[in-house]
């Protein structure tokens, strides 16, 4: 992937104050970089399944800024880890967490994130979890600074047997389960857990 491709890519999502040192990641260690369309159950992957000179990163198109580079140093993390250690350990376990938390260090400050987030974002690098969704406070600091957030509600604040729309089709609210909820899908009735966090349309609340 050509370097100017990837450098237009990061000034336009993520913090200018980021910018150099994003970039700096990407040409120690090479990877393709691409954006998605928006995905409700996650917001970026890695994925090597080839061989190592074939490295892929995606990213949700419409993050905001600061979910946008929390999301890719948490990627760039598990390259990282991949590169030096293969499959041989744990996709979250001590050795990416070490490894997140080393590459998030240089930016906790408020040049580059804004004071509701830095906070939370200092607190959950402590000992990170393997998805900002499972970071209820911290997701609810992120989502403060999404464009469109009127436009939808999170699944944990709505009534258990509520009906809402993800992705085009429509569920009913179950039980949570840790942090998802188990949701019944109305047209082929499986079941599918869900994050908690995540965003939903359409809403059609249980009096229940």
């Amino acid at each position: 992937m050509k370097s100017e491709k990837v450098l237009d890519i990061l000034q336009a999502h993520i913090p200018t104050p980021a910018v150099g040192y994003c970039f700096d990641l990407w040409k120690a260690s090479p990877f393709d970089l691409k954006l998605t369309k928006s995905r409700q159950t996650k917001v970026g992957d890695f994925t090597s399944k080839r061989t190592k000179s074939h490295p892929r990163i995606t990213l949700n198109h419409d993050l905001n800024p600061y979910l946008f580079l929390t999301t890719y140093i948490h990627e760039v993390a598990h390259l990282k880890v991949y590169l030096q250690y293969g499959a041989r350990v744990d996709p979250h376990g001590e050795q990416w967490k070490t490894t997140f938390t080393d590459l998030m260090l240089p930016l906790l400050w408020e040049s580059v994130f804004p004071e509701e987030i830095l906070h939370e974002l200092r607190r959950h690098m402590v000992n990170p979890k393997a998805s900002s969704f499972a970071d209820a406070t911290l997701t609810q600091a992120f989502r403060k600074f999404d464009k469109n957030a009127h436009q939808f509600a999170v699944l944990s604040e709505i009534p258990e047997g509520s009906i809402f729309k993800l992705q085009g089709r429509y569920f009913r609210k179950g039980k949570l389960r840790r942090t998802r909820v188990l949701c019944r899908e109305l047209n082929s009735k499986r079941d599918y857990l869900v994050p908690a966090e995540a965003q939903v349309s359409d809403v059609q609340f249980s009096l229940l």
